[in-house]
């Protein structure tokens, strides 16, 4: 693959994935708005639960995407799944700003879920795929730096767009981008069996990475054998352990995400606070993208182990004094909401490097898309959940940092 090629495949990646964070929590910032719009009179008691449905449902599709998609991937090429899974979420985004009733906005997020799943696998495989050796780590921290960005995107459309409607226009662009890949990018070739073998080729060349290291040294993957199944016992505890962590992050992750606007709300003595929702929802997006974009040079200073259990003791510690200790909006506040983006933003990029070289080539999509994907299930009903807690626990602040103590689970696995 040329220069200009390997450029361009990773732009159209890096928007795709973008985009995807964008749409993935637009609804989110709009949801204590949204749901009103959507309800009659007589349902608005409801308001908690259904929201709780509109967001969990989204991480169903989710997972669904990223797994289904994840099996195809390997066998009608990156190029084609990219470009079906970023048209799909696109065309359902558009389908959310006409939906008339709450039950059709939960069809449409569950579908744009759908298309998301896949997008956020293929992205990362792909250029996984096209990098190599350090480059691979560096390319894969900044790309893991478009989904804070297209968090921060979902603020700043809040911020200056008071219509959900209006706001879920964005999908537009997911369009485009589709039709620029079908136009541009092709499959990347395939690699050595060196590379094919989970990162073994930085091994070959002396400039092994930190992550290369511990995934080659502490796995036992059995990625010599040619093609082994997803659950073979080779690689069984890669699956299981590459779940469990990307698992515990990614709840305590969708735990703050999808609720954050809502306890950002609840804070306020006064009506109004779009203002204040995009703010946090902005704050969110540029601590992701600076965590995201150290990722790949602290991975290689530290290693992913280090990393990773440097950020779920940070996370921990940050969403206590966050939720539990928080009783109105200060500038600390928007402080503590970036610093703790901050640190997920590391442990996402740090996570992006790792679980793909965990697998060799032949089966690298299915298996990715399942660690990224089956934490999915408990992380939606989490979400679920918290909407149904937060009368019982007094409040959205107690209610989410109930469930931040899966950060020390991710801890404990860790470890």
């Amino acid at each position: 693959m040329s220069k200009s090629q390997l450029t361009l495949l990773f732009v159209l990646c890096f928007l795709s994935s973008l985009f995807g964070g964008t749409v993935s929590t637009l609804m989110s910032v709009y949801l204590p708005v949204a749901v009103r719009d959507l309800l009659a009179a007589d349902q608005s008691a409801g308001l908690d639960n259904i929201s709780a449905y509109i967001s969990s449902v989204f991480i169903y599709g989710w997972m669904a995407g990223g797994i289904v998609w994840g099996i195809l991937g390997d066998r009608i090429g990156r190029k084609r799944s990219f470009i079906y899974s970023t048209l799909f979420y696109g065309l359902f985004t558009l389908a959310t700003a006409f939906a008339k009733a709450w039950i059709w906005v939960m069809v449409c997020r569950f579908l744009t879920g759908f298309g998301v799943g896949r997008v956020l696998v293929t992205t990362t495989i792909l250029v996984s795929e096209a990098f190599h050796d350090k480059r691979r780590a560096v390319a894969l921290g900044v790309l893991s730096v478009s989904i804070p960005i297209g968090i921060f995107s979902a603020g700043l459309i809040n911020y200056f767009i008071a219509s959900w409607r209006y706001g879920f226009s964005i999908g537009i662009l997911p369009l485009l981008v589709a039709i620029a890949a079908f136009r541009f990018i092709r499959d990347p070739a395939p690699l050595s069996s060196a590379t094919a073998d989970g990162g073994a080729t930085g091994s070959a060349t002396g400039t092994e990475t930190g992550i290369e290291a511990e995934a080659r040294t502490g796995t036992g993957t059995g990625a010599g054998s040619l093609r082994p199944g997803l659950f073979a016992l080779a690689i069984r505890k890669n699956l299981i352990a590459g779940s469990v962590i990307f698992g515990a992050a990614l709840i305590g992750l969708w735990a703050t995400f999808s609720w954050l606007p809502s306890w950002i709300q609840s804070l306020l003595i006064h009506s109004g606070g779009q203002k204040e929702r995009g703010i946090a929802m902005m704050l969110m997006g540029t601590g992701g993208l600076l965590g995201g974009f150290a990722s790949g040079w602290i991975v290689n200073w530290i290693g992913v182990r280090r990393t990773m259990i440097a950020c779920f003791i940070a996370c921990f510690v940050l969403s206590f004094t966050l939720f539990k200790l928080t009783t109105v909006l200060s500038p600390g506040v928007y402080g503590q909401i970036a610093i703790l983006a901050f640190f997920f933003g590391i442990s996402q990029g740090a996570l992006s490097v790792f679980i793909p070289q965990l697998f060799p080539q032949s089966i690298s999509a299915s298996a990715t898309g399942f660690c990224f994907n089956i934490g999915r299930l408990f992380t939606a009903t989490i979400v679920f959940f918290i909407g149904s807690l937060v009368n019982l626990l007094g409040g959205y602040g107690n209610a989410v940092f109930t469930f931040s103590f899966v950060f020390l689970f991710g801890l404990l696995a860790t470890w």
